[in-house]
């Protein structure tokens, strides 16, 4: 309830409270700490829609508060509309009172039919999907923000002639959506600060987002970023970072950001089928994939400096000890089973606890494999070898009477 309690007070922060008919349009946002949102199983936007489960939404929400996280940023489907629209509006005003009950403010970004964005003959056709939208949930103290399209320019700088159509198509909802709805700032997810600037006029909050591969290229993105919101008074935020693909890790790009007061959101909360392999920190369990993203979400981040003190995995001796039992277990033609999976084990939680392996595949969770499946004599004993191996070079103590 404490932290709940403590989440509310941030939105408070984030949005202050307007006039009846005023917009609500914050000063400052350098305190949002949010997520891009889809359930794990799903690979599209509409995919996640047209199967959504509150219960699965709920848990997810669940996870976020864990981190202590305060918005959510989520794709709106026209596809999803079209196919179903009372189940639509229905799953959409679940998602939003669900993530309000929670202290989560949703920025809600629309996705649109594919062709309308580049023919300006088709763009009257989307008024009637942003008019159904904000009836919706355009009342609901839930609504942060409209998000009225998602990278229009993506993902060129400059951008292309197509590009500024789509760039142009977006302003233009942008200025619909305000029409439509006199509560809710509006905002424009931008690729880049320079098309982000492109489009300031037409938006209530500024917004883009920052793949940099560099410490260097992150802090003049935010530089020009901050330095356009200064000029024109409007509230800054990064609508997504982190993507292990695009060497673009989660705790540098969280550390720069916060350094610079900049608020954010990640892509993404959960593992996808879609981004799973470059983004997300939530299994569908709970767990999670990296230690570090949740770490750098609290603002811990690794030592990089050069006061570092390195673990020493045979201080006391286990390193030895261990290398030593296990070559006696490979050797041994009566070895058993269980003595090997408990080898094997302490093996890994050498290796893993002092950082001496790569943590892509866990040795860990080969042995919980292992131990889960049939006895497999063959490939415990070509486990073993490979950790007596990685741990040899870490082995300092004496063969015999180490302790």
């Amino acid at each position: 309830m404490r932290a709940r309690t403590a989440t509310m007070a941030v939105l408070l922060l984030l949005t202050p409270i307007a006039l009846h008919g005023q917009r609500r349009i914050p000063k400052d946002l350098s305190g949002t700490r949010g997520f891009n949102y889809r359930a794990a199983p799903a690979r599209t936007s509409p995919e996640f829609w047209e199967q959504y489960k509150p219960a699965e939404t709920e848990r997810d929400l669940d996870y976020a508060l864990r981190l202590k996280l305060n918005q959510v940023r989520v794709f709106l489907s026209w596809d999803a509309w079209i196919q179903d629209r009372p189940a639509f509006r229905r799953n959409l005003l679940h998602f939003v009172r669900a993530a309000h009950a929670r202290g989560i403010g949703v920025m809600a970004t629309v996705q649109y039919e594919e062709a309308v964005p580049g023919d300006t003959s088709a763009w009257p056709r989307a008024r009637e999907w942003a008019q159904d939208l904000v009836a919706t949930i355009g009342k609901e103290p839930g609504l942060q923000f409209w998000d009225v399209m998602n990278e229009p320019e993506c993902c060129e700088l400059p951008a292309s002639a197509e590009n500024r159509l789509r760039m142009r198509f977006a302003m233009h909802m942008a200025n619909v959506f305000r029409q439509l709805d006199k509560r809710t700032p509006v905002t424009i997810g931008a690729t880049f600060a320079d098309n982000m600037i492109a489009m300031g006029d037409s938006v209530d909050v500024l917004s883009y987002h920052n793949y940099y591969p560099t410490r260097a290229g992150i802090r003049a993105e935010i530089a020009k970023a901050k330095a356009y919101a200064a000029e024109t008074g409007k509230a800054l935020i990064n609508t997504e970072i982190g993507c292990t693909g695009r060497a673009n890790p989660y705790d540098v790009a969280l550390q720069e950001h916060m350094n610079a007061h900049v608020g954010w959101y990640i892509w993404e909360l959960m593992v996808t089928r879609r981004w799973g392999t470059v983004h997300g920190v939530f299994y569908p369990d709970g767990s999670i994939r990296d230690p570090s993203i949740v770490a750098a979400l609290f603002g811990m981040f690794r030592n990089r400096g050069n006061d570092d003190v390195l673990e020493d995995p045979d201080r006391e001796g286990w390193v030895t000890r261990t290398v030593d039992n296990n070559r006696k277990w490979l050797v041994d033609p009566k070895a058993t089973w269980e003595q090997g999976l408990e080898l094997a084990e302490t093996s890994v939680n050498l290796l893993e606890a002092n950082q001496l392996v790569a943590m892509h595949e866990l040795p860990s969770r080969e042995i919980q494999q292992l131990r889960n499946g049939p006895q497999d004599m063959p490939n415990l004993r070509a486990d073993l070898e490979k950790y007596t191996h990685q741990l040899e070079p870490y082995r300092k103590r004496a063969a015999t009477g180490a302790r």
